[in-house]
Protein backbone atom coordinates (compact mmCIF):
# COMPACT_ATOMS: atom_id res chain seq x y z
CA UNK A 1 0.00 0.00 0.00
CA UNK A 2 2.89 2.10 0.28
CA UNK A 3 3.15 2.18 -3.35
CA UNK A 4 2.90 4.78 -5.86
CA UNK A 5 0.23 3.88 -7.98
CA UNK A 6 1.27 4.21 -11.77
CA UNK A 7 -2.01 3.97 -13.52
CA UNK A 8 -2.85 6.34 -16.03
CA UNK A 9 -5.84 8.24 -14.21
CA UNK A 10 -3.33 7.97 -10.85
CA UNK A 11 -0.38 10.00 -12.36
CA UNK A 12 -2.85 12.47 -14.21
CA UNK A 13 -4.44 13.37 -11.08
CA UNK A 14 -1.35 13.43 -9.15
CA UNK A 15 0.08 15.83 -11.78
CA UNK A 16 -2.67 17.70 -11.48
CA UNK A 17 -2.28 17.84 -8.30
CA UNK A 18 1.29 18.47 -8.14
CA UNK A 19 0.62 21.90 -10.65
CA UNK A 20 -1.80 23.12 -8.81
CA UNK A 21 -0.01 22.98 -5.54
CA UNK A 22 3.03 24.43 -7.24
CA UNK A 23 0.93 27.29 -9.10
CA UNK A 24 -0.42 28.21 -5.62
CA UNK A 25 2.76 29.20 -4.48
CA UNK A 26 3.55 32.00 -6.21
CA UNK A 27 -0.08 33.12 -6.19
CA UNK A 28 -0.09 33.22 -2.78
CA UNK A 29 3.15 34.88 -2.44
CA UNK A 30 1.09 37.69 -4.68
CA UNK A 31 -1.57 37.54 -2.18
CA UNK A 32 1.05 38.15 0.88
CA UNK A 33 1.91 41.69 -1.62
CA UNK A 34 -1.64 41.95 -1.77
CA UNK A 35 -2.01 41.27 -5.83
CA UNK A 36 -3.51 39.04 -7.56
CA UNK A 37 -2.14 37.64 -11.10
CA UNK A 38 -5.11 36.90 -13.37
CA UNK A 39 -3.10 34.71 -15.17
CA UNK A 40 -1.27 32.50 -12.76
CA UNK A 41 -4.37 32.50 -10.14
CA UNK A 42 -6.93 31.24 -13.08
CA UNK A 43 -4.43 28.71 -13.78
CA UNK A 44 -4.16 27.82 -9.72
CA UNK A 45 -7.83 28.09 -9.70
CA UNK A 46 -8.65 25.60 -12.57
CA UNK A 47 -5.68 22.95 -11.64
CA UNK A 48 -6.92 23.05 -8.29
CA UNK A 49 -11.29 22.67 -9.14
CA UNK A 50 -9.45 19.72 -11.38
CA UNK A 51 -7.81 18.03 -8.38
CA UNK A 52 -10.66 17.84 -6.96
CA UNK A 53 -12.77 16.45 -9.80
CA UNK A 54 -10.70 14.08 -10.87
CA UNK A 55 -10.29 12.08 -7.54
CA UNK A 56 -13.89 11.62 -8.19
CA UNK A 57 -13.07 9.40 -10.99
CA UNK A 58 -11.29 6.42 -8.98
CA UNK A 59 -13.93 3.25 -8.24
CA UNK A 60 -15.35 3.65 -4.61
CA UNK A 61 -17.80 1.57 -3.68
CA UNK A 62 -19.33 4.07 -0.49
CA UNK A 63 -18.37 8.06 0.54
CA UNK A 64 -14.60 8.13 1.22
CA UNK A 65 -12.81 11.17 3.50
CA UNK A 66 -11.24 12.01 0.06
CA UNK A 67 -14.42 12.70 -1.41
CA UNK A 68 -15.58 14.64 1.47
CA UNK A 69 -12.70 16.95 1.02
CA UNK A 70 -13.05 17.40 -2.39
CA UNK A 71 -16.53 18.27 -1.89
CA UNK A 72 -15.38 20.71 0.49
CA UNK A 73 -12.90 22.05 -1.99
CA UNK A 74 -15.13 22.10 -4.98
CA UNK A 75 -17.92 24.59 -2.43
CA UNK A 76 -14.99 26.42 -1.14
CA UNK A 77 -13.73 27.07 -4.98
CA UNK A 78 -17.20 28.09 -6.30
CA UNK A 79 -17.28 31.09 -3.94
CA UNK A 80 -13.49 31.84 -4.85
CA UNK A 81 -14.41 31.83 -8.33
CA UNK A 82 -17.34 33.74 -8.17
CA UNK A 83 -15.79 36.28 -5.44
CA UNK A 84 -12.85 36.64 -8.40
CA UNK A 85 -15.14 37.00 -11.53
CA UNK A 86 -18.23 37.34 -10.52
CA UNK A 87 -17.57 39.78 -8.35
CA UNK A 88 -14.27 41.05 -9.76
CA UNK A 89 -12.84 41.44 -6.00
CA UNK A 90 -15.03 44.41 -4.79
CA UNK A 91 -15.10 45.22 -1.56
CA UNK A 92 -16.13 42.08 0.95
CA UNK A 93 -15.65 39.73 -1.95
CA UNK A 94 -12.05 40.67 -1.28
CA UNK A 95 -11.93 38.73 1.52
CA UNK A 96 -13.67 35.93 0.24
CA UNK A 97 -11.30 35.34 -1.70
CA UNK A 98 -8.41 35.38 -0.09
CA UNK A 99 -9.97 32.94 2.38
CA UNK A 100 -11.84 30.60 0.05
CA UNK A 101 -8.57 30.16 -2.31
CA UNK A 102 -6.48 29.69 0.84
CA UNK A 103 -8.44 27.06 1.88
CA UNK A 104 -8.62 25.21 -1.12
CA UNK A 105 -4.72 25.43 -1.52
CA UNK A 106 -4.58 24.09 2.61
CA UNK A 107 -6.90 21.29 1.17
CA UNK A 108 -4.49 20.42 -1.49
CA UNK A 109 -1.41 20.22 0.41
CA UNK A 110 -3.96 19.00 3.76
CA UNK A 111 -3.92 15.82 1.27
CA UNK A 112 -0.41 16.09 0.02
CA UNK A 113 0.71 14.93 3.53
CA UNK A 114 -1.59 12.49 4.12
CA UNK A 115 -0.55 10.72 0.62
CA UNK A 116 3.05 11.32 1.30
CA UNK A 117 2.97 10.02 4.68
CA UNK A 118 1.00 6.67 2.90
CA UNK A 119 2.67 6.37 -0.11
CA UNK A 120 6.97 7.80 0.70
CA UNK A 121 8.42 4.49 2.90
CA UNK A 122 10.22 6.90 5.23
CA UNK A 123 7.43 8.82 6.46
CA UNK A 124 5.25 5.81 6.63
CA UNK A 125 7.65 4.15 9.12
CA UNK A 126 6.79 7.27 11.70
CA UNK A 127 3.12 6.86 10.81
CA UNK A 128 2.39 3.47 9.62
CA UNK A 129 -1.65 3.36 10.28
CA UNK A 130 -3.62 3.66 7.08
CA UNK A 131 -4.83 6.69 7.30
CA UNK A 132 -1.82 8.17 8.85
CA UNK A 133 -2.18 9.00 12.98
CA UNK A 134 0.02 9.93 15.67
CA UNK A 135 2.34 12.18 16.88
CA UNK A 136 4.40 13.20 13.98
CA UNK A 137 1.95 12.79 11.55
CA UNK A 138 -0.31 15.41 13.62
CA UNK A 139 2.42 17.72 14.44
CA UNK A 140 3.25 18.11 10.78
CA UNK A 141 -0.35 18.77 9.67
CA UNK A 142 -0.48 21.19 12.28
CA UNK A 143 2.54 23.21 11.25
CA UNK A 144 1.05 23.19 7.83
CA UNK A 145 -2.33 24.30 9.20
CA UNK A 146 -0.62 27.10 11.48
CA UNK A 147 1.51 27.92 8.85
CA UNK A 148 -1.98 28.59 6.28
CA UNK A 149 -3.66 30.36 9.13
CA UNK A 150 -0.46 33.26 8.97
CA UNK A 151 -0.64 33.38 5.41
CA UNK A 152 -3.99 33.78 5.40
CA UNK A 153 -3.98 36.57 8.13
CA UNK A 154 -0.88 38.39 6.16
CA UNK A 155 -2.95 38.25 2.78
CA UNK A 156 -5.93 39.39 4.49
CA UNK A 157 -4.23 42.35 6.16
CA UNK A 158 -1.96 42.88 2.88
CA UNK A 159 -5.45 43.06 0.78
CA UNK A 160 -6.80 45.53 3.15
CA UNK A 161 -3.73 47.66 3.03
CA UNK A 162 -3.31 48.13 -0.75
Amino acid sequence: MTELGTDPLTLIHLAISLGAIVTGLPVLAAMLKGQTPVTLTGIFLGLTVLTSATGYLFHNTSVTPAMVVGAVSLMVLAVALFALYGRHLAGRWRTAYVVTALLAFYLNVFVLVIQSFIKIPALHALAPSIPPAGPIFGAVQGVVLIGFIIAGWRALKARTSS
